[in-house]
């Protein structure tokens, strides 16, 4: 697709409430399927840049950092208390393939 989506994999390789990692444009990126919906994080955690947000359980609409037990909202990626977390992209599913608008923030020095 030339609309900034990237085609990640079939909704079928996707474990209901787990998630899986993978490299997208050379960006950490963990996606979820949450009660049929699938939502997509960047997968290094703030707290100690851990890339293991993919490995992290679900909790009341938050995965949370199997490494320390920061939570971060599966829609925003932002912490309970709403402070910045994890980058969200927006995702797509089109004939039962998970697409993910994932780019790289631009740094604004």
């Amino acid at each position: 697709m030339d609309d900034g989506y990237t085609k990640i994999c079939k909704v079928s390789e996707l474990k209901e409430g787990q998630g899986k990692r993978f490299l997208v444009k050379d960006i950490d990126v963990a996606l979820f399927n949450v009660d049929g919906e699938v939502y997509a994080l960047k997968n290094i955690c703030p707290h100690q840049h851990t890339a293991l947000i993919y490995d992290g359980y679900i909790e009341e609409d938050c995965v949370v950092c199997p490494a320390h037990g920061w939570m971060f909202n599966l829609r925003t990626g932002k912490q309970p208390t709403g402070a910045k977390g994890l980058d969200s992209y927006p995702v797509k599913i089109i004939d039962g393939e998970v697409f993910a608008c994932v780019n790289a923030k631009e740094l604004k020095w």
